[in-house]
């Protein structure tokens, strides 16, 4: 699942890859322009109108939660984090990617900590321009799910 409010190139990567291995990427989107979301070309997708509101998914319904460009503009991080760490499975990864120079890295770690995600890491250099920080949600630790 990529989680974004802009679907670019890393979008379209995703997609490809998880046809590739017959699997499907959810996209969460949020905008409030019909049009736009209307014309994203992936099968699945979600569209979220305020930067105040939270996505919505199954519990334990997916291996890879991908945050891209909105960690940062949610008026609520603490619950769509929440929310990641409830739709996770269990050994499952989420990866928070904001342009570089505009996430704070450290408070990113230790706030990924706070919901039980483990072994954050920021790592530097995998995508062009931006900054990267991952974290894995393993099984019976935390939250209970």
């Amino acid at each position: 699942m990529q989680v974004t409010t802009e679907p670019d190139e890393t979008t379209k990567a995703l997609a490809s890859l998880m046809k590739n291995v017959n699997g499907e990427l959810r996209v969460v989107y949020y905008t409030e322009d019909q049009e736009l979301f209307d014309n994203l070309d992936v099968e699945k997708k979600q569209q979220v109108d305020s930067f105040a509101k939270p996505f919505r998914a199954l519990p334990r319904d997916h291996d890879m939660i991908i945050f891209k460009d909105i960690f940062n503009q949610h008026l609520r991080p603490e619950q769509i984090l929440k929310t990641a760490y409830t739709t996770l499975a269990n050994a499952a990864h989420i990866i928070i990617m904001e342009k570089k120079g505009t996430m704070a890295i450290e408070e990113t770690i230790e706030l990924l900590d706070k919901f039980e995600f483990r072994s954050p890491n920021y790592i530097e250099n995998v995508v062009e321009g931006y900054d990267l920080v991952m974290a894995k949600k393993l099984h019976m630790w935390g939250n209970g799910l």
